[in-house]
């Protein structure tokens, strides 16, 4: 009877297992569409500004031919240099249509964004991509070569006429005087809206740029209080506020692109800073004058003015705090254990530093012009300036010439400009200078970097 029992129930098994597997219908089955095929009204389009909102080319496909409504296909136009294979395309997406106007205005802001000149024709290549909503089933139409020759917009701020540009600021080497050092603070203009040059900015100070040296029409900005902008950001004509500068001391590329009306400030290099807080300026590290490692390598240099009157005496730290101080540890090293640094009097001192073997020194100078203009015999004399920290002398020259400075009349410690570019390098070349007579300035008062001003 058990034996019955079982067959039966087997039996009903087999029948649910069957039924379960009976053909209900066939699924639907969704084709893969056909490649749109693509044509335009233009071979060449060469658009004036002032057809900046006019529809310069029309582009028309055939359907795609999926297994929806055309409403619910997506076409994307994509243009691209010709021969870069649509690696990077300018898009512009049509839902449901199989035509598309394009203004001047549209394509232009393509063939800019690529970096291409005003009215230089360059080749692109044009095609669409179809799809459904959700980008699935990707089909690419032929490729259309199309000349395009991008125009010139207005620039977002106006150049300046002057074809010129400087900096000035207590950000620079040259402080807020102005005329500012030539060529040290002078802007390269790169095309006719954009400039760039790369200049010495101490950290945390502000700047403007100029039109004209000596005067004081300037681009600026409209709130430095803004987060990052002391890295780049929208700049204008005349605006309330000062160029915020980077944070730290050092060497800064600045770039003005008027055409998108936006500054950039990135650093040329490594650079590194001392701090010399004494008892000249308040025992406070934050405010105190900085000597400069241009290589970031250990070894500092830097100019510090000790005025009468006080005890002379100072440390150095590498941070802006007392976290890093060294002081004396006897025979012209350093230890963080030491005491204070000091110096003999009052006057305007040569400071080197070197934290790699914790060695320093400190030597007492005067400055003087020696060149053609003397026979490279007696020295010209420089009168120092306590308030801006300046050396200043006259030469008059009978000719043209060149000239050098030199601190206590001596060839040990000289300066000149090797390169022309208005930084002066210690036993550099010697700085020309035209006939007649001259203004000169000397601004040592720079982290390690020194320049000069001749007028």
């Amino acid at each position: 009877m058990r034996s019955i029992i079982k067959l039966l129930l087997l039996v009903a098994g087999a029948g649910i297992v069957f039924s379960a597997c009976n053909k209900v219908g066939d699924l639907p089955h969704y084709g893969n569409g056909t490649a749109p095929v693509l044509t335009a009204s233009a071979t060449d389009i060469a658009p004036a500004p002032t057809d900046s909102l006019k529809e310069v080319l029309t582009l028309n496909w055939t359907s795609a031919k999926y297994a929806t409504a055309d409403k619910n296909m997506k076409y994307t136009i994509e243009i691209d240099s010709t021969g870069k294979n649509f690696a990077n395309p300018g898009r512009i997406v049509v839902n449901g249509a199989l035509t598309r106007n394009i203004l001047a205005r549209e394509l232009n802001d393509i063939l800019l964004a690529k970096g291409y000149a005003f009215n230089v024709p360059v080749d692109m290549d044009v095609r669409v991509v179809s799809s459904y909503a959700n980008n699935n089933e990707r089909l690419m139409s032929n490729t259309l070569k199309i000349k395009m020759t991008p125009y010139k917009v207005p620039p977002k701020v106006a150049p300046p006429t002057t074809n010129t540009l400087f900096i000035v600021g207590d950000a620079t080497a040259g402080g807020w005087g102005n005329p500012v050092p030539l060529p040290a603070q002078q802007f390269t203009r790169i095309d006719e809206t954009t400039y760039e040059g790369t200049f010495y900015l101490n950290g945390g100070k502000q700047y403007l740029v100029v039109v004209k040296n000596g005067e004081w029409d300037k681009y600026s900005v409209a709130n430095n209080s803004l987060p990052g902008l002391s890295l780049g950001g929208a700049f204008g004509a005349g605006l309330s506020d000062n160029f915020p500068g980077p944070s730290a001391t050092g060497m800064y590329k600045i770039r003005l692109d008027f055409q998108s009306g936006l500054f950039t400030v990135t650093p040329a290099g490594p650079y590194a800073v001392m701090y010399v807080p004494g008892d000249y300026q308040g025992w406070t590290p934050a405010t105190a004058q900085q000597l400069g490692s241009p290589a970031a390598d250990g070894k500092y240099e830097g100019y510090v003015y000790f005025p009468a009157g006080g005890s002379f005496e100072f440390k150095l730290t590498t941070t802006p705090d007392w976290s890093t101080a060294l002081g004396d540890a006897g025979g012209g090293t350093l230890s963080s254990s030491g005491g204070n640094l000091t110096v003999p009097g009052a006057g305007y001192y040569h400071i080197m530093a070197n934290t790699n073997d914790n060695t320093w020194s400190a030597t007492k100078t005067t400055w003087s012009m020696i060149g053609d203009f003397n026979s490279w015999g007696s020295d010209a004399d420089m009168t120092f300036d306590a308030n801006s920290k300046t050396w200043s002398g006259t030469i008059t020259a009978a000719s043209d010439g060149s000239f050098k400075f030199r601190a206590n009349h001596d060839w040990g410690l000289n300066l000149g400009d090797n390169n022309a570019d208005g930084s002066l390098e210690k036993d550099g070349a010697n700085i020309n200078i035209t006939a007649g007579t001259h203004n000169v300035t000397l601004y040592l008062n720079g982290a390690g970097y020194y320049t000069y001003k001749i007028q």
